[in-house]
């Protein structure tokens, strides 16, 4: 991935200073896929910030315990909020695809039909698509970003 870096974990280290640095990548990887995401013509974006949320969230879960409540709580809440988001243009993305696979060996007959389907799965890809704008503002990914330095820096 451009951009990543590798951390080594220190094995002497303590479970709170992994945690720390697991929330660290993760968050880095989450804004690393940000740019461009909205582009309906290039769906890998949102697989690739969607998998990044996805691994984000699963190390605030595990390492949960290493970081205060309430704070550990709004981040991952915050962050649960941007992967539903997500999904949800993804899920639209994957049923397009198909769709388009599959009217492509329809027979003649059937491939009206199977546009119509597509057309109407693109309607849902861009209400989708405006949903998840809300998420991905410059404004909304800074205060998450701060959100979730701010709770690496308190479970360290």
């Amino acid at each position: 991935m451009a951009g990543a870096r590798k951390v080594k974990l220190d094995c002497e280290g303590s479970f709170s200073t992994a945690a720390a640095k697991a929330v660290e990548v993760r968050s880095r990887e989450v804004f690393a896929h940000s740019d461009g995401v909205l582009d309906l013509d290039q769906v890998e974006r949102v697989h690739d910030m969607r998998v990044a949320t996805r691994r984000l969230r699963a190390a605030l879960e595990i390492f949960e315990p290493c970081f205060p409540c309430k704070r550990h709580r709004k981040a991952l809440k915050k962050v649960e909020a941007l992967a539903d988001a997500l999904g949800e243009r993804r899920d639209a993305d994957v049923e397009i695809a198909l769709l388009e696979e599959l009217a492509g060996d329809a027979a003649e007959a059937d491939r009206a039909a199977m546009r119509r389907l597509v057309e109407a799965r693109r309607a849902r890809q861009r209400e989708a698509n405006d949903e998840l704008a809300a998420y991905v503002t410059p404004k909304r990914l800074g205060k998450l970003r701060r959100r979730l330095k701010k709770l690496a820096r308190a479970g360290s």
